[in-house]
């Protein structure tokens, strides 16, 4: 909303105002050809000095360009850093209707340029807009990273450390660390020295591992103006900082690699104390390493697994998974056929044969009660049926499918008894990939036909089988990005991954293929475009019945997924597709892993994040659940819930959680029982990880008038179908070939982590 000071002047020259609009990312995407259109829909509004331009918190639907003055830009009444000409805010208001993150105050007379969301979407412009992605980042856990040997620390280089990392608000507020883990830290750490004008972290370097505490000296710190959105305006204006002796920087780099957002050098010749992710984030698992010690105390009162070794002991101890139970709720029937035993560790349980108390089970951490063991031998009938006696009850559980997965059946376990070899660490044989209707496919049948999209990886084009006409998206990897970020592992676990996968609701793939200085992954064409770029331009934002049927989808790729025990881990819209018909298809297993229990990578894109992820503390498949309710609220309020300017500030307000973050009218009633249930804090009381798992979703109140059947058996009318004139055609996708990233070279390191990659030539 304008300031009542606002005056309305004539527009200028349109070679003026293009010159203008022209400098904004999101602007200057759209043709050449709408240009002048662009500059038409532009008028230019004055501000006195001391006029409020924008107020955080009030729907917005203006966008703002200064062309002369300064203006102030402050979120919760803090002054955040200042704009000036050429400088913009607001760009979010042309698209959809969000409150204002930031207050937007003139500190001189300002000129500038205003555009109303009503008259660019009159125009339609917004239809020809395109949209850049967010990121993911990987824990780059497999890169090879310099780790130098522990330095001595005397009383006062220790407690110099302690209060510099209790004083990283980052670290403290985001991480939590406790006074062991804070020891332990220090203990790790060793000592540098850097002369006067080195270059200790640079801003854009892709290769963020250590974590920086100065002991003495002084280092400045810049920031280059990337741009000059007032919504991102930490992450992207200039900024002049300084730190001295006791503080610290280079924190991020703790959780995962991501490109340094500053440039940081030493103003004199300093000394730091300098700490690694790697070392970081063991110990923050030393916790958990403590868990699964107790877990396997547990397992060694189970006769049945008495042939068990300690590791492989260990194995099915970090696979166990807390299960939160409610009074009345019933754990099985007798007579069902069950896969899953319990340890209960808190709460009290009936146990009811036919239809008669026959007695009460107690479990306590000292005195744990272990019941339905014989699942893990076959599919034996309930003898019993149990039900929850007290307030509350906690269980540790596991499946046979999981059981197998890890060690193979235990009657054969049993049969080799426990001197035999283990079974940990044999490769189980990796299945075929799913053939098309012409079987193999050659890479050179293959022809480019256009470009899909773009990526730090590589890219995704069309290409056409030349013999058959039928076309299909070709994912290229970079063999030398790959070693470079870690991710060799990662690449051959996307692969196996998607082989596994059999939905209409996820991209399948047909073949994959090894070059000398790159990957290729063939898969399924979705012409329909990405659903962020179609909610975006359409204004879909706040539309119930498209919440409900693109998120219905997600739920049923992630059933298909969580039954063979994979977890997606980078939900967002921009993984999610639509064929020509307006189908979900779920997109992308670059992050997809199978787990077994618990992971420990920090990966995901920022937005999603769960708090266990942020905590390194482990993680499995009720962090998919998580994303599913930021999804949600994203879909039906235009924004995530944890939006922030920095991914340290995104991560500070999960830790608080999904209560204190506010809900809008779109967002509120059943949808905010929905949401915050899946966005429970603690991963094991999410809805699907309760009683009743997927259909705890799928029977809430906010699908009570949605036909899962008919959105499971496709026959669903979407609420949109794309145009898609024919199999070649591209139109709902708007990458450029200018986009494309440079290719890294690769030199083969002979350690043959690619040679099983290729299922064709």
């Amino acid at each position: 909303m304008d300031s009542l000071c606002c005056v309305q002047r004539a527009k200028p020259q349109q070679e003026e105002m293009l010159s203008f609009l022209c400098r904004v990312p999101l602007l200057k995407t759209l043709p050449q050809e709408l240009h002048p259109r662009l500059a038409a829909s532009a008028q230019t509004v004055e501000f006195e000095s001391g006029g409020e331009v924008i107020k955080q918190g009030d729907p917005g639907d203006e966008f703002f360009i200064i062309k002369s003055g300064e203006a102030i830009v402050y979120v919760d009444g803090k002054e955040q850093g200042r704009l000036k000409a050429g400088q913009y805010f607001g760009e979010n208001a042309l698209l959809r209707n969000q409150p204002r993150n930031a207050t937007i105050t003139a500190a001189t007379k300002i000129e500038a340029i205003k555009i109303m969301r009503d008259k660019f979407r009159q125009l339609n412009l917004q239809e020809n807009l395109q949209f850049g992605q967010r990121k993911a980042v990987g824990g780059g856990d497999g890169a090879d990273v310099e780790v130098k040997p522990p330095s001595l620390k005397t009383p006062n280089e220790r407690r110099l450390m302690e209060e510099a990392l209790q004083g990283n608000k980052h670290i403290i507020e985001v991480i939590k660390l406790d006074a062991n883990q804070i020891n332990d830290i220090i203990e790790m750490a060793w000592k540098e020295e850097f002369e006067e004008g080195t270059t200790v972290i640079q801003e854009g370097d892709q290769t963020a591992n250590y974590f920086y505490i100065v002991q003495k000296g002084s280092f400045s710190v810049t920031r280059e103006e990337s741009g000059e959105s007032a919504e991102h305006l930490e992450a992207k204006a200039r900024i002049v900082g300084e730190i001295s002796a006791g503080g610290s920087f280079g924190e991020l780099a703790l959780l995962y690699s991501e490109p340094r957002a500053a440039t940081v050098t030493a103003k004199e010749t300093s000394i730091v104390w300098v700490i690694d992710r790697k070392n970081f984030k063991a110990i923050l698992q030393r916790s958990a390493e403590a868990r699964f010690q107790a877990n396997k105390k547990y397992l060694d009162k189970m006769p049945i697994l008495d042939s068990l070794q300690p590791e492989e002991k260990i194995a099915v101890a970090k696979a166990l998974a807390e299960v939160f139970f409610s009074k009345g709720d019933i754990v099985f029937r007798q007579n069902d056929v069950g896969d899953m035993f319990y340890i209960l560790i808190d709460g009290q349980l009936d146990l009811i044969v036919d239809d008669k108390q026959a007695g009460l089970l107690t479990g306590t951490a000292e005195e744990p009660h272990i019941f339905g063991e014989l699942a893990c031998l076959n599919n034996t009938p309930r003898a019993a049926t149990i039900r929850v006696a007290s307030e509350s009850a906690k269980a540790l559980a596991l499946d046979r499918g999981s059981f197998e997965m890890l060690l193979g059946p235990l009657k054969e376990l049993n049969a080799r008894g426990a001197s035999g070899a283990s079974k940990l660490g044999e490769i189980k044989p990796t299945p075929e990939p799913r053939r098309t209707e012409i079987g193999q496919i050659h890479r050179n049948d293959l022809v480019v036909v256009g470009l899909l999209g773009c990526g730090g990886f590589g890219a995704v084009e069309l290409v056409e089988h030349q013999a058959t006409q039928l076309t299909y998206a070709l994912k290229t990897l970079s063999k030398g990005y790959i070693v470079k970020a870690g991710m060799q592992k990662s690449v051959v676990s996307e692969k196996n991954v998607q082989i596994m996968c059999d939905s209409s609701f996820i991209i399948k793939l047909y073949e994959t293929y090894n070059a000398p200085q790159h990957l290729y992954l063939l898969l399924e064409l979705a012409l329909g475009g990405e659903l962020y770029a179609t909610y975006n331009r359409k204004g879909w934002h706040g539309k119930i019945f498209h919440a409900k049927f693109y998120s219905a989808g997600v739920v049923l790729a992630f059933k298909h997924l969580h039954d063979r025990k994979i977890v997606f881990r980078d939900l967002k819209p921009e993984n999610i597709l639509m064929n020509g018909e307006g189908h979900v298809k779920l997109t992308d297993m670059g992050l997809a892993k199978v787990v077994i229990g618990q992971t420990f990578t920090t990966c995901g894109t920022p937005d999603y994040f769960a708090p266990e992820v942020i905590q390194s503390s482990g993680h499995g498949l009720a962090v998919d659940w998580w994303t599913l309710g930021i999804l949600i609220y994203e879909l039906l309020s235009g924004h995530p819930p944890f939006e922030a300017s920095t991914p340290m500030q995104t991560y500070h307000k999960v830790q608080k959680g999904i209560r204190s973050v506010p809900f809008n009218s779109n967002c509120r009633g059943s949808v905010q029982s929905l949401i915050t249930g899946l966005c429970d804090q603690t991963p094991a009381m999410r809805l699907p990880m309760k009683v009743g798992g997927v259909d705890n979703i799928m029977k809430h109140e906010w699908y009570s008038d949605f036909d899962w059947n008919a959105m499971e058996n496709l026959t669903m009318e979407p609420p949109y179908k794309p145009s898609v004139k024919n199999p070649k055609d591209l139109s709902n996708f708007h990458a450029r070939k200018e986009d494309k990233p440079r290719d890294i070279k690769y030199v083969d390191d002979g350690s043959g982590w690619d040679k099983d990659f290729a299922t064709s030539t």
